[in-house]
């Protein structure tokens, strides 16, 4: 009897703790573990790449970053179950448990293949173990999604060290984030560094997001700032902003894009950073402020360092949780661990929304601690500064921090 393992979607630090923590449950208990590369792509092609994992490749992994097991975002169509699974390396193996480390898609997934198999006569149990450095899988009790923790802390090291220039070249920097959906790794890394300026979709929870509103709030700070003598600073802008304007306003944006066979921007090719500082440069030129900035990426730099503590800890308690779910009989479930260190199975139809989807994990910008940071660490320009900002600007009123959010 063994149990599969595969790795979906893109790297997050504890990948590699998780397979090492299940591969050395099961084998203790005589299970063989079997290591499937290239996520779901092995499962559909007649010579996949697959390996027996042993205690002493576990523990030569465990604590590394990255992921041993190749990572692919392939996702299997109709067709390719009807023509293309490969049934065969189920029972040649004996393989009762699939295990995959991914995202929602990759949990679907699962759900699928072992749907499948049940049709051919072949059950198995499939467990997955959530993984994402956004953060932003509706876990309970407001539990981090492994990964994320090392992601914030890696990053706020690169932030800190962009500040620290920022501070001796008396330039701006500007800082897009990873976080298509939600803006937990920006806040986080901005909260972290004392950024003057953190611009995530939750923050637009009043109006909608524009070009304009984006760029007068890293502004307002930059107004804001010199009216206190100071000259230089980094903003952070979660990524997601940008994936939540509508086509129209980023086509009036002035900036040169590809578009797909349906006529829309292909976001994905381009770097948000460097779109984000062009279009500060606009507006730096068209309003006569004199200000130096550049651009700064953030994201694939954090998911492949190695776990911190916390992670190490977590990852280890979710592989390890993963055996004690299989022997409990669970099946079509999300290990959970909570923070008391109990693994129980979160099951998908719990989080699923009417259409059947896994509704993103969302900043709660109105929780005190969203407001604590914005109104604690955050710089911008309010009415009270309206007479000081006027030696930089003639119309202060547009960069002001509360109106351009409607926060009133």
């Amino acid at each position: 009897m063994s149990v599969a393992i595969l790795c979906g979607g893109g790297p997050a630090p504890g990948i590699n703790t998780v397979v090492a923590s299940i591969t050395k449950s099961f084998v203790r208990n005589g299970m063989k573990v079997i290591g499937l590369h290239h996520g779901y792509t092995g499962l559909f092609r007649e010579n996949a790449r697959i390996e027996e994992l042993d205690f002493l490749k576990a523990d030569s992994i465990f604590n590394r970053g990255g992921s041993y097991l190749k990572m692919s975002r392939f996702k299997p169509t109709d067709d390719d179950f009807a023509k293309n699974f490969n049934l065969a390396l189920f029972k040649e193996h004996n393989i009762e448990l699939l295990v995959t480390i991914g995202g929602d898609d990759t949990a679907s997934t699962a759900n699928r293949v072992a749907k499948f198999l049940r049709e051919k006569g072949y059950p198995i149990a499939n467990i997955h173990v959530p993984k994402t450095i956004d953060n932003d899988l509706p876990l309970p009790n407001h539990s981090p999604t492994f990964g994320y923790t090392t992601a914030e802390d890696a990053g706020a090291k690169i932030a800190s060290t962009i500040y620290e220039d920022a501070r001796t070249s008396e330039n701006w920097f500007v800082i897009a984030a990873m976080g298509r959906s939600a803006g937990h790794l920006a806040f986080g890394v901005g909260s972290a560094c004392h950024l003057p300026m953190i611009v995530i979709p939750e923050m637009f929870n009043k109006t909608e997001i524009t070009i304009e509103r984006i760029v007068n709030l890293v502004i307002s700070a930059m107004i804001k700032r010199k009216i206190m003598g100071v000259n230089y600073g980094v903003a952070i802008i979660s990524e997601g902003v940008f994936h939540a304007l509508s086509d129209d306003e980023i086509k009036k944006s002035g900036i040169n894009f590809t578009y797909d066979d349906h006529g829309h921007p292909e976001l994905g090719k381009i770097s948000k950073a460097q779109l984000f500082n062009d279009l500060l440069n606009i507006k730096y030129k068209k309003i006569g402020l004199n200000i130096k900035s550049r651009p700064i990426e953030l994201g694939y730099e954090v998911r492949c360092v190695s776990p911190v503590g916390y992670d190490l800890v977590y990852c280890t308690l979710l592989g390890n949780g993963v055996y004690k779910l299989f022997k409990e009989g669970a099946s079509g479930c999300m290990v959970y661990v909570n923070n008391a260190g109990d693994a129980a199975p979160l099951f998908l139809n719990d989080l699923e929304d009417a259409d059947g989807k896994i509704p993103p994990r969302l900043v709660d910008i109105e929780s005190q601690k969203s407001r604590s940071v914005v109104q604690n660490i955050l710089q911008y320009i309010t009415e009270k500064d309206y007479e000081s900002a006027r030696a930089y600007v003639p119309d202060p009123e547009n960069y002001d921090f509360n109106k351009i959010l409607e926060w009133f």
